[in-house]
């Protein structure tokens, strides 16, 4: 088994240091945490902001060790010099990995950018992870993977992520083609086997409702066997509407038990 990381979003609703304890009780290894919002407006717990609350967590780092933190949204006025204090608290909390998203369509600009960003991270021991969603401006495998080898960086890695990997429509042949100490760690969940109709619908469904590993019609066993064995697998399940009756608890217990299943399939003879 590989080691397992709690996203973040599985269970949004809970700040930094509840997510810590909860992972630690259901068995995870890891937790990704959110410190800047995937969207203007949305749910983040800027530690950078908050001496108290980030104390607070890293003293619930016990059991379990910061995977990763989100979300680096690169917008055309993003600026480098504006992630000082976020590096500086992803080192404190000893966090391995950035997951980074491209919403600036000029993808020279963003190139340049994000070759700066790997820079800046770089001293403070963070990869920074592009991660391909299709309603972005890398939208597909191929994109992050032509960005990642321009930039040059040792630190610039890609994201995989299960849902976004089918909902794209990149293939298995692809990951062969990256290089292994591109991939740091990738996401684990699951969805139907229908794509939505719209983006929009498509959208939604990433932020509030997928699947747990193995509930849905993705081909989890065979990404699984293309991934590096050795890396760490972030379970990110968002279920808006189980999570009105179940509690968050028993939510990360199903995933990492059904991560854990996928993973033996994979490990099966085929």
């Amino acid at each position: 088994m590989p080691s397992f990381s709690l996203a973040a979003l599985t269970v949004l609703e809970l700040a930094p240091p509840a997510l810590i304890d909860v992972a630690a009780a259901c068995g995870y290894d890891h937790v990704g945490i959110r410190l800047l919002p995937a969207v203007p407006g949305g749910i983040a717990y800027p530690l950078m902001e908050d001496e108290a609350g980030l104390r607070e967590t890293i003293a619930r780092l016990d059991a379990n060790t910061v995977a990763d933190l989100e979300v680096v949204a690169f917008r055309p006025e993003t600026g480098i010099a504006a992630f000082s204090a976020f590096f500086e608290t992803g080192a404190r909390l000893g966090a391995r990995h950035i997951l980074v998203a491209a919403y600036d369509p000029d993808l020279d600009r963003f190139t340049d950018r994000f070759a700066g960003f790997c820079e800046a991270a770089a001293p403070y021991g963070l990869t920074t992870d592009l991660e391909f969603m299709p309603w972005t401006f890398v939208p597909d495998l191929t994109t992050p993977s032509r960005i990642v080898a321009q930039v040059g960086q040792a630190n610039a890695g890609i994201l995989v992520d299960a849902l976004h990997f089918d909902r794209s429509n990149s293939s298995i042949d692809e990951i062969a083609g990256i290089p292994a100490d591109r991939l740091h760690y990738w996401q684990l969940c699951d969805g139907p086997a229908e794509r939505p109709a719209t983006t929009e619908e498509m959208m939604y469904a990433a932020r509030y409702e997928r699947k747990f590993p193995g509930e849905g019609g993705i081909d989890l066993v065979s990404l699984t066997r293309a991934m590096p064995a050795d890396i760490a697998v972030s379970i990110e399940v968002p279920t808006a509407e189980l999570a009105k009756t179940v509690d968050a608890k028993a939510r990360v217990r199903r995933a990492l038990g059904a991560a854990r299943n996928v993973m033996a399939a994979a490990a099966s003879k085929p």
